[in-house]
């Protein structure tokens, strides 16, 4: 079991998230950096979707009382166990009585503590993913047990380092495609689209992202039609919102961009006040 000291700003439970329920509503949720959380898992010989802890800006401080092993991907925040720095994608064991804790953010924006055989919460409608009305909790909170699907036996021998690229934390081209209603945009929207930088707004969570400039919008509102994560819309005052991983399951803003899914990774890494620039993938 994992005891919580301090939860961190924000820290959550989340696998690849909710499938086949979007048609009631319920959004898709899951881990928001797909390839921290693979790697994550991936070196500790999880499951793929395992349950992994998506940790946000501040990290939690955690105590073990069971022997396990575990491992941190994603953003830099100086991990730490019994106060000694421990790198990240790397498998670390720990111990009855350790205490893991994060430093300062140095890089990214949401790192992925993963442990061996994956967290265990609540499971429901397929998915572990915590999301607020769906779970019994939105978040950690102080003084919640975790616990673990450990296997029996831990073996240092299957585990090692990897050496990891992590250049994504640096990129800020965000790769898109078409939207269904880009072609309703003029040419000169569509050029503005792509021939300017973006800077993330205060506005940005799990939901959504809103970015701070603006865009003309002479287009008529749409019919109210499915959205998914990554689709980019456009509100009738100008302003883009990039739908992500809790995003409702459908909107009435004219869908003009829809981003790679590898780009959903690297957006995920930025925050507040950082700048972004699209780039049109062509078919």
């Amino acid at each position: 079991m994992i005891k919580v000291i301090d939860p961190g700003f924000f820290s959550t439970i989340q696998d690849m998230g909710r499938y086949g329920v979007q048609g009631y509503g319920i959004p898709r949720s899951g881990v928001m950096d797909r390839y921290a959380s693979g790697l994550v898992n991936a070196l500790l010989g999880n499951a793929k979707g395992a349950p992994v802890l998506e940790i946000t800006m501040v990290g939690p401080v955690l105590e073990f009382t069971t022997p396990t092993l575990i491992c941190i991907s994603g953003a830099l925040m100086q991990p730490a166990l019994n106060g000694d720095p421990i790198d990240n994608n790397s498998v670390i064991a720990v111990g009855e009585g350790d205490i893991l804790s994060f430093g300062k953010l140095k890089k990214g924006f949401r790192s992925y503590l993963g442990v061996l055989g994956g967290f265990q919460t609540e499971f429901i409608l397929g998915s572990y993913s915590m999301y607020k009305a769906i779970t019994e909790q939105a978040s950690l909170a102080k003084g919640d047990t975790l616990h673990s699907a450990q296997k029996q036996d831990i073996d240092m021998e299957g585990h090692s380092k990897l050496r990891v690229n992590t250049s994504y934390l640096n990129i800020s081209v965000i790769e898109v495609y078409k939207g269904p209603e880009f072609d309703n945009l003029s040419q000169a929207q569509q050029k503005r689209l792509f021939s300017r930088s973006y800077t993330i707004s205060k506005n940005n969570s799990r939901m959504a992202y809103q970015l701070e400039e603006r865009i003309k919008n002479e287009l008529n509102p749409i019919i109210t039609s499915p959205v998914l994560p990554g689709t980019v819309q456009l509100t009738p005052s100008g302003q883009l919102i990039i739908l992500m991983r809790d995003c409702q399951t459908t909107g009435g803003y004219p869908r003009v961009l829809q981003l790679k899914a590898a780009s959903d990774d690297i957006l995920s890494q930025k925050f507040t006040g950082e700048q972004i620039k699209f780039n049109l993938i062509t078919i």
